[in-house]
């Protein structure tokens, strides 16, 4: 097991400071962070604890997972490494339509190639 748990169903007016307090009677606590929203800085009611010992995490997470902390139950786990997520385009876009001049959106309304298509007409002769 590694030192780092993942804590989740937090109080969103709780900070880091109070999390290092909630997990300090188990053993050292290295680093508390509680996750927040980049643009509006308010709590994602989750974060995370890094202990300095494998077996002072393990006795904190059976200690406090369930538990109340500013009425809600806890959920503490071990936590996971971070999945490796698709490649970005240049653009930032990750869908298929990322590189096409028309963003895959065709006016109803334009001359596109499937209008020109039906406009064409056979040679007369």
């Amino acid at each position: 097991m590694g030192n780092r748990l993942y804590v989740g169903n937090l109080p969103y007016a709780l900070r880091d400071d109070e999390l290092k307090q909630a997990f300090s009677a188990w053993g050292s606590v290295t680093s508390a962070h509680v996750m927040l929203e980049r643009d509006t800085g308010r709590s994602k009611g989750f974060g995370f604890v890094e202990m300095a010992d494998p077996a002072q995490a393990e006795a904190a997470m059976a200690a406090l997972h369930g538990q109340p902390l500013g009425g809600r139950n806890l959920v503490v786990n071990v936590a996971r490494p971070i999945a490796a997520r698709p490649p970005r385009t240049p653009s930032g876009r990750t869908t298929s339509y990322a590189g096409r001049r028309d963003n895959g959106f065709r006016n109803p309304y334009s001359t596109g190639s499937r209008q020109r298509a039906a406009q064409t007409h056979p040679a007369e002769g």
